[in-house]
């Protein structure tokens, strides 16, 4: 078994399309109308049959309240692998994000957490 699709919830798909292809590099995979909304997918660039990700609308009354009690709690509702935490942090400032926690070493571990204006806290990872 391996996991095929996971998502995030989204406030505005295509924003959330901009962001996550032009400022964080990841691919369009699926763009599919599906009435008021799209199944909107995007992959990584360096695997583009692997795991897709959905950018979901966050139009269900439970998401708002589950979105917001994680941010206010400072938890990502996703976490992303990356060569390097401190070059992807610095990068990704470069380009205008805002991040919520800076790189920050957990023993093997460095991890850094973003917002990416959609709703959502982000986790960027390396190590362990």
């Amino acid at each position: 078994m391996k996991i095929h699709l996971t998502s995030v919830f989204v406030d505005d798909q295509d924003k959330a399309l901009r962001f996550y292809t032009d400022v964080l590099g990841f691919v369009k995979k699926h763009d599919v109308p599906m009435g008021e909304a799209r199944w909107l997918t995007v992959v990584s660039p360096e695997n583009p049959e692997g795991t897709e990700l959905l950018l979901e609308p966050s139009g269900h009354p439970a998401v708002r309240p589950y979105r917001t009690a994680l941010v206010n709690d400072g938890i990502p509702a996703a976490s992303f692998a990356v060569d390097d935490v401190q070059a992807e942090y610095t990068r990704l400032r470069e380009l205008g994000v805002h991040f919520t926690q800076e790189p920050l070493e957990m023993g093997p571990v460095t991890v850094a957490v973003l917002d990416d204006t959609c709703g959502n806290l982000i986790q960027i990872a390396h190590g362990g």
